[in-house]
C-alpha cells in the first residue's frame, strides 16, 4: 500500500509574513513541540511526549490550530499529534501553546502520509480530518486526502472502537467522502438520524474555517465514523 499513496504536497507552505511574536514562537518553540520520524519502521507515538498519556489523538491538517488547542487544553491526559505544513498555521498554534501553557501537543510539520505509514497498528484513539482542501477540479481529484488507500491506512492505525471525525463545506467533497467511506469495510457511520451530520457535536470545538463557512451562510457537514472491531 505504501507505493500507492502520493507523498507529494500540493498545497501552500507559507502565507502572509508572520507577526514578530508569532515568528519568534515559531523559531523558538517548534523544535520543542515537533518531532522527526525515527529510523525504525514503526514508531510508538507515546514516546513523543514527556509525560504519560492515556491515549493518542491525531489531527491531520490542523490549519491554524484552534480546534487542536482547545481539545488539548481540555484533555490534558491525552497526547495530541497535529500534522500541518502551512507555516503560518503552525506559528498560530505555537502561540496558543505558549499563551495557554499547553504541554500535550506535538507537531509533525510535514505531509501526514509518511507519519501514518510509520504508526503502529491500533495506536491512535481518534483521528480528525476537518475541512481538507476539496481540490474541486476533476483532474485534481487524486490530490484529495480521502482515497481508498488512505482510508485503509486510517483504519489500520485506529484502535477498535476508535473514532474518525471529518467535516467539509464543499458539496463535491461531501459527496466524495460519503461515497468512499460507505464503501469501506472498516468503518461504521455513527449518524443516528437524517440530520445528525448537520449538527456539530458539543465536544467538537469550532475552527476558523468552519466559522468562515457559517458566516457565509454555508452549512458544513460533520461525519463520525467508528472503527469496527477486527475479527480474531
Amino acid at each position: 500500500m505504501a507505493d500507492l499513496i502520493d507523498h507529494r504536497f500540493y498545497g501552500r507552505r507559507k502565507g502572509r509574513r508572520m507577526r514578530v511574536r508569532q515568528k519568534q514562537d515559531f523559531n523558538q518553540l517548534l523544535p520543542k513541540f515537533s518531532f522527526n520520524l525515527p529510523e525504525s519502521s514503526r514508531c510508538n507515538p507515546k514516546l513523543f511526549f514527556s509525560r504519560p498519556t492515556k491515549d493518542i489523538w491525531l489531527e491531520i491538517g490542523f490549519g491554524y490550530g484552534e480546534h487542536l488547542a482547545v481539545l488539548a487544553e481540555y484533555n490534558p491526559d491525552i497526547g495530541f499529534i497535529g500534522c500541518e505544513v502551512f507555516e503560518n498555521g503552525i506559528g498560530h498554534l505555537l502561540s496558543a501553546i505558549a499563551e495557554k501553557n499547553i504541554e500535550n501537543i506535538r507537531i509533525f510539520p510535514q505531509p501526514a502520509q509518511p507519519l501514518l505509514q510509520r504508526l503502529p497498528d491500533q495506536s491512535i484513539g481518534r483521528i480528525f480530518l476537518l475541512f481538507p482542501d476539496p481540490w474541486p477540479k476533476k483532474r485534481h481529484a487524486r490530490r484529495r486526502f480521502v482515497q481508498p488507500e488512505t482510508i485503509e491506512l486510517l483504519g489500520r492505525i485506529l484502535k477498535d472502537g476508535g473514532e474518525l471525525r471529518m467535516a467539509s463545506d464543499d458539496p463535491g467533497l461531501i459527496t466524495w467522502i460519503t461515497e468512499h467511506m460507505m464503501r469501506s469495510q472498516d468503518f461504521r457511520w455513527l449518524a443516528g438520524g437524517a440530520d445528525d451530520w448537520l449538527t456539530r457535536p458539543a465536544d467538537w470545538p469550532l475552527s476558523r474555517y468552519e466559522e468562515k463557512a457559517i458566516n457565509k451562510g454555508i452549512q458544513p457537514v460533520y461525519w463520525r465514523f467508528e472503527r469496527l472491531c477486527r475479527q480474531k
